[in-house]
Parts: structure tokens; C-alpha cells; sequence
């Protein structure tokens, strides 16, 4: 029973650090979709969307400056943070994660873009500058 459970933390770890093995660089011509509505950086500012200095680790609708929509409101209720694993299901469908969002955009459909793009943004502290 032992071996299951370590088992079972090992390949939890492990899937995990892969959602984590983005390339940044390549995130960043992703991240060219995403700037029609969101911009990241020292000069970010909202758009259509929020912007995104320092999305990961932020707790979900928090930008005080920006009006959400009521859905995105409700799913941040009770604390919820954009960790890696969120920001995933989210970039890759954005309605299925969060159905009456405002956001328009479809979703990211390959897996390495999506997590290509969070490794862009997470270079990114809330003021704009690079980690």
C-alpha cells in the first residue's frame, strides 16, 4: 500500500513539472494572440481584458481597476488563484473552465502553446518588470 501511494505522489509531482516546462520565448509570439485584449509589461494597461503583470499567483478577478464580468466574479469567489494548473484549463478553454465569461477568444488548442504562454507571463512581476 505503501509503493501505491508513493506511487502515486511521484507521478502527481511529475505531471505537475510538466505543466511547468514552458518556453518562454516561444510564449511570447503565443502571447501575440492574447494582445488584442491583455498587455504585460512596465507599461500594461487594461484592455478589452485585465492586464496580466503578474497573473500567476494572483487571486482571480482582482484587479480593482478592471470590471469583470459576473461569471469570472463568482469563479474567483472564495480566494481562487491563477496557479499553473488553473491558467491551463483556462487558456485552453476559456468558456469550459468559466461558462458566461466575457472572454471571446476560443482557447489555446496545443498544449505546448498554452503552456508556452504561461511561462511568458510568469516572467512578469505585478509591476511589469521581469523577474
Amino acid at each position: 500500500m505503501k509503493y501505491v501511494v508513493l506511487a502515486a505522489a511521484m507521478l502527481a509531482a511529475a505531471a505537475t513539472g510538466a505543466r511547468a516546462d514552458g518556453d518562454a520565448a516561444a510564449g511570447e509570439k503565443v502571447f501575440k494572440k492574447c494582445m488584442a485584449c491583455h498587455e504585460v509589461g512596465a507599461s500594461a494597461k487594461n484592455k478589452v481584458g485585465p492586464e496580466l503583470n503578474g497573473i500567476v499567483g494572483r487571486p482571480v478577478a482582482s484587479i480593482a481597476e478592471f470590471k469583470y464580468s459576473p461569471a469570472m466574479t463568482e469563479f474567483g469567489a472564495g480566494g481562487k488563484v491563477w496557479d499553473a494548473e488553473t491558467l491551463h484549463t483556462y487558456l485552453a478553454d476559456p468558456k469550459g473552465l468559466v461558462p458566461k465569461t466575457k472572454m471571446a477568444f476560443a482557447g489555446l488548442k496545443k498544449d505546448q502553446e498554452v503552456l508556452d504562454v504561461i511561462a511568458y507571463m510568469n516572467q512578469f512581476n505585478e509591476d511589469g518588470s521581469i523577474k
